[in-house]
């Protein structure tokens, strides 16, 4: 995204179910394994088959405590971050925790990353940003979530049950770049995300 170009006037982000389209969502049967969770090769979302971008490991502190394992999916795999993130194309990521997160810790998180990779011209309203993190519950290990992003929004998931979808593209560049953009969780998640890591 582009510095220096004005931002039209928009609705704001509508939280809705979206069980059709997440019906639609099943997973491959070869899998890969990162620090004892697999995940498979291929996905397919609503149609499309997606394949296994990077698989990566977030943690937490000078201690590396181990938070969750996350795969991300794409239609063409690709090392480029920027355009991953420019993409039309429908991508998936998909965490599974592996440590209890509280909801209130979920949340900063989610605040810092926003903050740190919505730049100019991404700007996202307090209220909208007051109702996206409403809906972050507690994790527990063993939970998995998915976050399955089209063109224009993006669908979340719990264990299964959805728990809606924003409609809005701005919004859904925004949580995507919150692993992918500047100031991820992690320089090395990152990496594993964009299948750089070695």
């Amino acid at each position: 995204m582009a510095s220096g170009k004005r931002v039209r006037a928009r609705r704001p982000p509508r939280l809705a179910t979206l069980a059709a389209v997440l019906a639609l969502l099943s997973v491959g049967a070869a899998a890969a394994a990162f620090e004892g969770v697999s995940l498979p090769d291929t996905a397919t979302f609503n149609g499309t088959q997606l394949r296994l971008n990077g698989i990566g490991l977030r943690t937490y502190s000078w201690l590396r405590i181990r938070i969750y394992v996350a795969g991300l999916y794409l239609e063409r795999p690709s090392h480029d971050a920027e355009a991953i993130l420019r993409s039309p194309e429908k991508k998936l990521l998909v965490v599974r925790f592996i440590h209890d997160v509280d909801a209130e810790d979920a949340r900063k998180a989610w605040r810092e990353g926003f903050q740190d990779n919505c730049l100019p011209p991404c700007h996202l309203a307090p209220a909208d940003i007051a109702r996206f993190l409403a809906a972050v519950p507690d994790m527990r290990s063993g939970d998995h979530s998915t976050l399955a992003f089209t063109s224009n929004a993006v669908a979340i998931t719990l264990n299964g049950q959805t728990l809606g979808t924003i409609s809005d593209p701005m919004f859904a560049h925004a949580v995507l770049a919150a692993f992918l953009g500047p100031h991820p969780p992690t320089a090395q998640l990152k990496r594993e995300l964009l299948g750089l890591a070695e």
